[in-house]
């Protein structure tokens, strides 16, 4: 899955995601992009993350917009979508398929991509939430791709780390996003350091 030859100058990490990607609502700095690089690079990891987040897209949106995104040449990806497709109840069917055309371009490409997972609000039924659920899990599985389950573990549902929408993480739960989602991205940045030696 590894691309054949990570570079030996700074590897570029896309957060291709929506508005918990975007930082919505924080200050310059404040968001998921910045914490994350300035983290890995307090871990010695010379890197650049590239915010390819767009408040309020859908995983159709993201599909829309992955071929001049791409136009930055990353050497990673970080797919986070799907939360506004749950809000706004759209099939899981249409959320599975976009997210699937998504990692198979990634997949031509051969740019190792993280998966994040999210959770669908439990009022929409078990039918809904078992399908939107269990589609990263099946996704990962399928073009064999580390899954980071829940994007927002350890934040949703916690009023200290939200803003007052109850949505959006404030900055101090970004930072809990960057601790719990930091081992996975490691992995994989020491293994593109591997494939360059």
């Amino acid at each position: 899955m590894f691309a054949s030859a990570a570079r030996a100058d700074q590897v570029r990490i896309l957060a291709l995601g929506d508005s918990l990607t975007a930082g919505y609502g924080l200050a310059q700095g404040d968001g998921f992009t910045d914490q994350l690089q300035r983290a890995l690079q307090a871990d010695g990891y010379d890197v650049f993350v590239i915010n390819g987040g767009v408040s309020g897209d859908t995983t159709a949106g993201g599909l829309a917009r992955l071929d001049w995104t791409l136009a930055d040449e990353p050497d990673m990806v970080i797919v986070e979508l799907g939360s506004n497709d749950a809000l706004r109840g759209i099939d899981p069917a249409v959320s599975r398929a976009n997210l699937d055309a998504i990692l198979a371009e990634l997949d031509k490409r051969r740019i190792p991509v993280l998966l994040a997972g999210m959770l669908a609000p439990r009022n929409l039924g078990n039918d809904y939430v078992t399908a939107f659920d269990g589609m990263y899990r099946d996704l990962a599985a399928a073009y064999r791709v580390p899954l980071y389950p829940f994007f927002l573990d350890g934040v949703a549902a916690e009023p200290e780390l939200n803003q007052a929408d109850g949505m959006h993480p404030n900055a101090e739960g970004v930072a809990v996003i960057v601790e719990g989602i930091m081992p996975e991205i490691t992995v994989m940045l020491d293994a593109l350091r591997q494939e360059g030696t």
